[in-house]
């Protein structure tokens, strides 16, 4: 179900075609998943104004991991799967700086993308389903118990509730997002379709460090 639909509390009458959407981009070196929680500081006019436009109209933009380039300057160029971003909290601490929490929904894939005057990045990008409820595997529970210290250690502004520990999407994005491991990595985790493999690719990389049995 798309973003629009949810909003507005309709369920689709059937299996649509993958929704379309035009978006601005914000390209970082960091990878936000699903589901997940990211602080942002913004104080270049470009995104000023994306978020002040995104919070007006209630309307997501999306967040990729940098593939060539820098956060500040000249547009950098996107991988071509990120995630749709919501501002949730926003703060103006002292003028022309916005700090902004944003909550990751569901992954998108690039069509077009071009680049604004202004160096904004805006998107044609098709909106990626995710999978239905998959219970974690038997053989990969362990991740559980390890995500659930994680979750108590790091407290709910960094993993806020409802935690879904027995959905397998929702572990693999949630160890995904926490594991320290480099961002090329999280975006190959991000762009996995599977969510027992991410889960089977993050315990084996996590079982030789003796965090789980």
């Amino acid at each position: 179900m798309g973003w629009l639909e949810r909003l507005l509390g309709k369920e689709p009458a059937g299996q649509a075609a993958p929704e379309v959407l035009e978006i601005p981009l914000f390209p970082l070196h960091t990878v936000l998943f699903p589901g997940g929680v990211l602080p942002l500081k913004v104080f270049e006019q470009r995104y000023l104004d994306m978020a002040s436009d995104c919070m007006k109209n209630k309307r997501p933009f999306g967040v990729c991991l940098i593939a060539e380039g820098k956060e500040v300057g000249a547009p950098a160029a996107p991988h071509g799967v990120g995630t749709l971003a919501f501002i949730r909290q926003w703060d103006m601490p002292q003028l022309g700086i916005l700090h902004l929490t944003v909550a990751g929904d569901h992954r998108f894939r690039i069509l077009e993308r071009e680049t604004q005057a202004d160096g904004l990045l805006r998107a044609r990008v098709e909106v990626l389903e995710e999978a239905p409820f998959t219970p974690v595997p038997e053989g990969l529970a362990p991740l559980v118990p390890l995500l659930e210290q994680i979750a108590a250690d790091l407290g709910p502004e960094r993993l806020p509730p409802p935690h879904a520990f027995d959905d397998a999407s929702w572990v693999g994005y949630r160890l995904s997002e926490v594991m320290p491991v480099q961002p090329l990595a999280q975006q190959k985790l991000l762009e996995l379709e599977d969510p027992v493999s991410r889960l089977e690719i993050l315990y084996k990389y996590l079982a030789p460090k003796g965090l789980v049995s």
